[in-house]
């Protein structure tokens, strides 16, 4: 073969593998300068629920500064914060005084039988016989005087009124009155149904022989004294302890009420133990 026939089919077949290289390579580069499409979601990604984001939006700017002002709690949380602190308080204070109350009874009250009080047989201003049964169901205030006290027992009588009539008001027929005369020798029924009249309606009076009423003074704790030899219609007066003696329907001691208490205050004391009272009242 003649050397330039063979240089030139050398030539040809270089050009032969060399060309569609470079067009291929142009091809791609064009390829690549062209924006791609994005590619479909696979079916796993469209099944997947997609988070929802719900944000509160508010209508102008002072509902918004208002409710950042108020923080979490508002004027309506506050006056139930304040009521329910007042509760507590009022609650805690009645509980309070109510185991005082308690306290005062139970000390008084001895193993088997009261500390004060006790059974006793004697006759009111009617001439009936009364004993410390007749009392039973009822709260009783027994006061300890005589008929010719020139002044101690008068004020202390128109005080039991008062007291009488404020209970009676809010508690019918809850208490019993009770006068007991510590001078027998002086004091009998007619005398006794004489002088209470002039104080209340429904005083109950009592009074008895010497023995009767000292057996009685003694088991309520009542201190009284007559002078000796005195001559007969000859006055004298009667030393004798000044308080009220409250007693609950079982004829048990429950407070002793003296002269610092006004009839207020003291009906107010007595109404308190009858709330306490969960005993049986007399219906009759």
């Amino acid at each position: 073969m003649p050397q330039p026939l063979a240089t030139a089919r050398t030539a040809l077949n270089v050009l032969s593998r060399t060309v569609p290289r470079q067009c291929a390579r142009s091809i791609s580069t064009a390829q690549a300068g062209l924006p791609r499409r994005p590619a479909a979601p696979r079916p796993a990604q469209l099944s997947q629920p997609q988070p929802l984001v719900q944000r509160r939006s508010f209508k102008t700017v002072e509902e918004a500064k208002s409710r950042y002002r108020s923080g979490p709690f508002s004027w309506k949380a506050g006056v139930l914060f304040v009521l329910t602190g007042c509760g507590l308080v009022w609650y805690f204070e009645n509980e309070k005084k109510r185991m005082q109350r308690k306290r005062i009874a139970e000390s008084t009250k001895g193993v088997g039988k009261p500390k004060v009080g006790g059974p006793f047989e004697l006759i009111d201003q009617n001439g009936n016989k009364v004993t410390e049964q007749d009392l039973r169901g009822r709260y009783s205030l027994v006061y300890f005087g005589f008929t010719h006290c020139p002044d101690i027992c008068p004020d202390e009588l128109d005080k039991m009124a008062r007291m009488f009539d404020i209970v009676e008001a809010q508690r019918p027929g809850a208490l019993t009155p009770v006068f007991v005369t510590c001078d027998p020798a002086r004091d009998g029924p007619k005398e006794l149904k004489d002088y209470l009249i002039e104080f209340h309606p429904k005083f109950l009076g009592l009074t008895g022989t010497y023995d009767q009423i000292k057996a009685m003074c003694k088991a309520y704790r009542v201190y009284f004294s007559t002078p000796s030899n005195v001559k007969p219609g000859q006055d004298y007066l009667v030393d004798h302890s000044i308080y009220f003696y409250l007693m609950d329907p079982e004829g048990d001691f429950v407070e002793a009420l003296g002269r610092q208490h006004s009839p207020e205050q003291s009906a107010k004391i007595i109404l308190d133990h009858m709330k306490d009272w969960r005993g049986r009242w007399r219906t009759s």
